[in-house]
């Protein structure tokens, strides 16, 4: 086993060291894994390595550490490293823990019982696993936490007697996804955009904004269905619009679950409808043999029960701790659609999540909810990212055959790659969407019915036209660049005269693009 420990390497996994050195940490773990039990690992975004050099510093994916911080030649001693130095990696742990048994953990509690580590080990190997090690509970030391706050967000603390240690782990065993504090999450939080978007708001008309929530509604209803690749009638969107304006009034469960998709879904319902029986994939079948090629393969479904109620009773604790509420609308809605209980609906309702969330949290306020979906779309290729980011490495872990009816059965464990996961790029990405709509989707709605306003009042100040040719005017002139085609004015506005109309095609030009 000496060679994982003294083996210097350039290359792991495919990706480039910054110099050559040895893997530590999760990394070493990993590949002694692989190596030991012939079992393949999804990477953490952020891996360790020490060198030769003095140096230490952070590039790309790598944590860089000095030689002086490589741990001795043991399992142990590795395992220890990351719980110090790493992010937590629930997974990684887990099947650590599940392979190698319970004796790297007896001997830390031999050999060192009070340490921080070795409580923080003991802890995670009982919650993870559960089950309790023949160990007496520990009655001295101060109290340590699970989850180093300077590395990740964390959830409420509870404290452990047995371990002495403070459970501040943002979840449950049956779900619980991390998320890494980046320098470009902190900014985020500390710029607040409920607040901004608040004062905002403050300054304008009550009808205008009552206004510009309902057509946000639809704008974002329209856009949730233009990502999966459909574009509905008016009265589907205008529903589904409407379900989202209803968001963060009834609490998340199954059954709420299942009446959403029956809203999204409409009239045309699916064979079965509700949380899967079956398998499912995304993805496409081979032309000649039909055989699938996915991209993503969903939580089996005899697992579903247990993913969503640890997803539900996390959404419950994240709210009751006050956790960050983009934080925790990504932490749920993206968990949700990689699980991917229903045979279809899932996006639009992970994206109803989003909504549902942020309302619940108070995040959104005055009745304006944030078109997550129209910053999505005009983000497609980045949202495509975030989600092949998660399956691409887990699609290749899942074992599976294809059925009679070309259908995927998976033949392996899988519950935990849904369980565990690392969600900071989705919830960076969710942030910038949030930032898109506060900066440029909201203000330039509330400016555009403004300017609709004044333009409204001056052609009921010109002309005699029923406001509902009013309305259809502003919608010509906006759509042809301020002027009335020939066409439209001789089909829909004969009753105006040449002067008239160029009177309001410069009125136009004055309010929409100069004012």
């Amino acid at each position: 086993m000496k060679h994982y420990f003294s083996q210097k390497v350039n290359l792991f996994h495919g990706l480039s060291l910054p110099e050559e050195g040895y893997l530590v940490g999760y990394a070493l773990l990993i590949q002694y894994i692989e190596n030991q039990f012939k079992i393949g690992l999804p990477l953490p975004d952020i891996l360790a390595i020490a060198t030769e050099k003095h140096q230490r510093y952070h590039r790309g994916s790598w944590k860089v550490f000095t030689i002086r911080h490589k741990p001795n030649d043991d399992i142990k001693s590795h395992l220890v490293f990351a719980l110090k130095y790493e992010a937590l990696d629930l997974y990684i742990l887990k099947k650590f823990f599940e392979l190698t048994g319970k004796e790297v953990v007896l001997r830390m509690l031999d050999e060192e019982p009070t340490s921080r580590y070795t409580r923080r080990a003991w802890f995670l190997y009982e919650w993870l696993l559960d089950k309790k090690l023949d160990v007496p509970d520990l009655n001295r030391g101060s109290y340590i936490e699970i989850v180093d706050a300077s590395i990740q967000f964390t959830g409420q603390s509870v404290n452990s007697t047995r371990h002495r240690v403070r459970n501040n782990l943002p979840g449950t065993p049956d779900y619980c996804p991390m998320i890494r504090k980046t320098e470009k999450l902190e900014n985020y939080i500390q710029k607040d955009f409920s607040k901004v978007i608040e004062t905002g708001l403050g300054k304008k008309d009550e009808n205008l904004i009552k206004r510009t929530a309902a057509f946000l509604l639809l704008k974002d209803s329209k856009a949730s269905f233009a990502i999966e690749g459909e574009y509905p009638p008016n009265l589907r969107a205008r529903n589904w619009g409407k379900a989202i304006g209803q968001s963060g009034k009834t609490p998340l469960s199954v059954l709420e679950i299942e009446r959403l998709q029956d809203i999204v879904i409409g009239s045309k319902k699916l064979k079965y409808m509700g949380i899967r029986k079956g398998e499912g994939f995304i993805g496409e079948h081979d032309r000649d043999s039909f055989t699938p090629m996915p991209d993503h393969i969903s939580a089996r479904a005899k697992d579903l029960p247990s993913l969503l109620k640890g997803l539900l009773d996390t959404n419950g604790i994240l709210q009751q701790a006050g956790y960050d509420p983009v934080l925790a609308a990504a932490t749920i809605a993206f968990g949700f659609v990689f699980i991917h209980p229903l045979s279809d609906g899932n996006g639009r309702i992970h994206r109803y999540f989003i909504h549902h969330i942020l309302t619940k949290m108070g995040y959104t306020k005055r009745g304006i909810i944030f078109p997550i979906s129209s910053a999505i779309l005009d983000r497609i290729d980045e949202y495509q990212d975030i989600l092949e980011h998660f399956s691409s490495q887990r699609v290749d872990l899942i074992e599976w055959k294809e059925t009679t009816d070309h259908n995927v059965e998976i033949l392996n464990e899988t519950i935990d790659l849904y369980r565990y996961s690392d969600l900071t790029k989705q919830a960076e990405f969710l942030y910038e969407c949030v930032e898109d709509t506060i900066e440029r989707i909201i203000p330039a709605e509330l400016d555009y019915l403004e300017k609709y306003d004044r333009m409204t009042q001056f052609i009921n100040d010109h002309t005699t036209l029923p406001n509902t040719k009013v309305d259809l005017l502003i919608k010509f002139l906006d759509q042809n660049e301020g002027k009335l085609s020939k066409k439209k004015r001789e089909k829909q506005f004969e009753e105006l005269g040449n002067k008239e109309i160029k009177i309001i095609e410069e009125t136009f030009e004055e309010i929409f693009k100069n004012g």
